[in-house]
C-alpha cells in the first residue's frame, strides 16, 4: 500500500502531469463556457434575429469562446504558438489545393449568408427537389422533403442554381385552368368561378379572386381562376377548390368537354356522315335480313294443287 502511495505521488509530483492536467481543465471549461456563452448570446438577441442568425450567433459565440480556452491549453503544455501557426499555414495551403471543392462550398457559403435568399423554416425549391430548410452551414444546405427525406445540397450547387422560395412572402397566388364547352355562355362560366372563389373560407378577400379567359381552344373555352391565399394553407386550398369548381359546374349545368376531331376526305367535301345505331336495332335489322333469303329460296306450296 505504502508502495502504490509512493507511485501516485511520484506522478503527481512530475511537471507533465500537472501540465495536462491544467489543460484538460481549460478545454472542459470552454466547451462548457462556450455553450453558455451562446445560449446567453441567443436569448439576448432573440426579439432581433430569426431562426438562421440565432443558430449561426450561437455557434461564433461558442467556437470564439472554445478557441481562446483551447489556445491557453496549448500554451499550458508548452508549445511555442508562433511555430504552431507557422506549421498550420503550411498545412492549410497543402489542404486548400487537395481541397478545392471545399473551398469553393465553403465560399459560396458565405454568399448565402450574406444573401439570405432563404432561412431556417423557409420552403424551397431547388431544381426537382422541394423541401423545408433544416440548416445553412459554411459547406452545405440541409433540407426535409415532404416525405421526409433528408437531402444534402453543397452551396456550390445553391449558388449556380435558380431557387425558389415558397414561403418568403406571406401570401401566395393559386391559378386553376379549366375549359368549358363552347355552347355555355361565358359571362355564366365567370360568375360560377367567382361564386366558387368567394365560397371558399381559405380564399382572401383582398386581392380579389380573378377570372382570366385564356383564348379559343381546340375543344373548349378556356379559362384560369386566380385566388389568393395565405402561403401555410397553398396545398389545402389547391386540394379543395377544383373539386367545389366541378360541383359547381354540375348544379349549374356547366358542360366540362372532351377533345374531339372532325374528320374530312378532302378540303372541299363536306364531313363524313356519322350516324348512332341503336345496338338492338340493329340486331333486329340483320336478324331480319338472314330471314329473307330464306323464304326467297323455299317458296309456298300452290293452293290448287
Amino acid at each position: 500500500m505504502e508502495q502504490l502511495w509512493t507511485i501516485v505521488q511520484d506522478l503527481v509530483s512530475r511537471p507533465q502531469v500537472g501540465m495536462w492536467a491544467e489543460a484538460t481543465l481549460k478545454v472542459i471549461l470552454g466547451i462548457a463556457l462556450g455553450r453558455l456563452a451562446g445560449t446567453g448570446a441567443v436569448r439576448l438577441f432573440a426579439d432581433k434575429a430569426d431562426a438562421h442568425q440565432t443558430m449561426l450567433l450561437r455557434r461564433v459565440t461558442f467556437y470564439v469562446v472554445f478557441i481562446l480556452f483551447a489556445v491557453s491549453a496549448i500554451h499550458a503544455l508548452g508549445f511555442q504558438l508562433g511555430v504552431l501557426l507557422g506549421a498550420a499555414g503550411i498545412l492549410t495551403v497543402a489542404i486548400g489545393f487537395a481541397s478545392q471543392t471545399s473551398a469553393s462550398n465553403l465560399i459560396s457559403g458565405l454568399f448565402l449568408l450574406g444573401e439570405k435568399p432563404f432561412a431556417v423554416g423557409d420552403i424551397i425549391r431547388v431544381g426537382t427537389t422541394t423541401g423545408e430548410v433544416l440548416s445553412i452551414d459554411l459547406l452545405s444546405v440541409k433540407l426535409r422533403t415532404f416525405d421526409n427525406l433528408f437531402v444534402r445540397l453543397p452551396n456550390e450547387t445553391m449558388i449556380k442554381s435558380e431557387i425558389t422560395n415558397l414561403r418568403r412572402f406571406p401570401i401566395r397566388r393559386l391559378d386553376l385552368q379549366v375549359g368549358v364547352a363552347y355552347k355555355e355562355d361565358m359571362r355564366t362560366v365567370r360568375k360560377v368561378l367567382i361564386s366558387v372563389a368567394d365560397a371558399n373560407p381559405l380564399c382572401l378577400e383582398e386581392p380579389r379572386p380573378l377570372v382570366i379567359f385564356q383564348g379559343f381552344q381546340d375543344s373548349a373555352l378556356g379559362f384560369q381562376l386566380s385566388a389568393w391565399v395565405r402561403s401555410d394553407n397553398f396545398l389545402e386550398l389547391r386540394t379543395t377548390l377544383p373539386t367545389e369548381m366541378k360541383e359547381a359546374f354540375d348544379a349549374e349545368g356547366v358542360a366540362i368537354p372532351f377533345p374531339h376531331r372532325t374528320l374530312y376526305t378532302g378540303e372541299r367535301t363536306p364531313p363524313f356522315p356519322i350516324q348512332l345505331v341503336d345496338p338492338a336495332a340493329e340486331d333486329t335489322a340483320e336478324d331480319t335480313a338472314e330471314e329473307t333469303p330464306a323464304r326467297a329460296s323455299n317458296p309456298a306450296p300452290d293452293a290448287s294443287n
